[in-house]
């Protein structure tokens, strides 16, 4: 059901930490913009995949917030064909319920949900062809 898992950070600089990657050797593979503003841009080194996500769009645009102000400085992401199902199915389990599934930047169908501990974990479909990961 899930593939090509990912860890996020979230940053009030997402430039200068995508730079910072860069210089470790990780290469951007993906970039989500709104107002001229990367709000989320994806990185990978050997494999392995690292996001780099705006503190103000994981509040304004999912309600996520930092670790200091309640939240986390991190989440997890799984990659789904049906977020929907995904979701329904989790939420059954037991697992916490953060944001219901819905739309963002017209691509992406997604939820949150919360494990354990209370990290944030993204379930998300590519609305268009599935992504290159």
């Amino acid at each position: 059901m899930f593939w090509n898992p990912q860890v996020i950070l979230f940053s009030e600089d997402v430039e200068r930490l995508v730079a910072f990657y860069g210089t470790l050797g990780f290469h951007e593979t993906m970039r989500m913009v709104t107002d001229a503003e990367a709000v989320h841009v994806d990185l990978v080194l050997d494999g392995y995949r690292l996001g780099i996500s705006s503190v103000a769009s994981a509040l304004v645009d999912h309600g996520i917030t930092r670790h200091d102000e309640g939240g986390r400085h991190t989440a997890v992401v799984l990659w789904t064909d049906n977020t929907l199902a995904a979701y329904d199915r989790l939420v059954r389990q037991g697992v916490t319920p953060l944001a219901a599934p819905r739309m963002w930047l017209d691509r992406f169908f997604l939820a949150w949900l919360a494990d354990p501990d209370g990290n944030p974990i993204q379930v998300v479909q590519s609305v268009g062809p599935r992504l290159p990961l």
